[in-house]
């Protein structure tokens, strides 16, 4: 009977630990999102750069309890290094502009790395019952993963360009 009722409680087939990971990292998208169309990238030194860490920081350590594939650990644990070598890398002053871009892939590599699980939890779990994939190999799935390598490809690419034009004053105005 308790066995029943745990798996009563469960929407979208997510436990209570699960749906702590999920809402713990969700907020962490729009912020992403904001620092992306207002500053080019994510800028750490700033309010929504702190609040975007607090809930990176959530969703890469509870992913440790609730991942049922290994390499959801992997995600997890780059990611969370990334997030402090992205946060950590603009205090060392002996890196002078380099810890600027350092800081600038990592942090658009930690929102990557979000995007990717996120994208293939919601095809796979939604609608409730029925979802959009079922198949890890299906096209819609593989499409929308490709999306989000491209994405990142063209706005590295684009953020390193920006820097390299504006030099040390780059995101200043956003710290």
């Amino acid at each position: 009977m308790a066995a029943r009722h745990a798996k009563d409680i469960r929407m979208f087939g997510i436990s209570p630990l699960g749906w702590l990971h999920t809402l713990g990292s969700l907020p962490a998208i729009p912020l992403a999102f904001y620092m992306f169309a207002r500053h080019g990238r994510i800028v750490p030194r700033s309010a929504p750069g702190m609040a975007y860490f607090v809930f990176m920081l959530i969703g890469a350590l509870t992913v440790f309890l609730v991942a049922h594939q290994p390499v959801s650990n992997v995600i997890g644990a780059v990611t969370l290094l990334l997030l402090l070598v992205g946060y950590g890398i603009g205090r060392l002053p002996s890196l002078g502009r380099a810890a600027r871009y350092i800081e600038t892939i990592c942090l658009s590599l930690t929102a990557f790395l979000l995007m990717v699980p996120t994208v293939s939890e919601v095809l796979r779990r939604v609608p409730d019952g029925h979802p959009f994939v079922t198949d890890p190999k299906a096209p819609l799935l593989l499409g929308s993963q490709a999306i989000l390598l491209v994405a990142l490809v063209l706005g590295v690419t684009a953020q390193i360009i920006y820097l390299r034009r504006h030099g040390k004053t780059a995101g200043a105005t956003a710290s």
